[in-house]
């Protein structure tokens, strides 16, 4: 199976909403609520699975959260195994994104400098050509 093939894609967002929905009902206390799940990669063998989560909050709560779904890995390869029939079930690695807060960084970084630009402007007596 090609690596991005139609079928491939299928299965993946398959897997991401099984999984997403496991989490979103865990029991855990560790997971955090503001826990999405936002990309997930099943190898063309079925074997292994890629899930990258996303978690709003503090340093402790990502770590806390992906503790938490490093540990309930079992369960979540488990609801997988109910939910889709698949020749296998694929063992689960997750793994945190933090695109979002990079994200967010930059965009904060260019509001900052387009700030301290239109101020440079006004302080040699220019017009805002925005």
């Amino acid at each position: 199976m090609r690596k991005n093939s139609n079928k491939n894609k299928r299965i993946n967002g398959e897997v991401m909403k099984v999984i997403s929905e496991a989490i979103r009902y865990s029991k855990d206390p560790r997971i955090s609520p503001m826990t999405s799940v936002m990309d997930v990669e099943v190898a063309p063998d079925l074997k292994t699975c890629k899930v990258w989560v996303t978690v709003m909050g503090n340093d402790e709560d990502r770590e806390r959260t992906l503790e938490g779904l490093k540990s309930a890995a079992g369960y979540v390869r488990s609801t997988l195994a109910k939910e889709l029939n698949m020749r296998y079930t694929p063992e689960i690695r997750f793994i945190m994104d933090d695109s979002i807060e990079y994200a967010i960084d930059m965009s904060k970084k260019i509001d900052e400098i387009a700030a301290k630009d239109n101020e440079a402007r006004r302080a040699r007596g220019e017009e805002n050509e925005d």
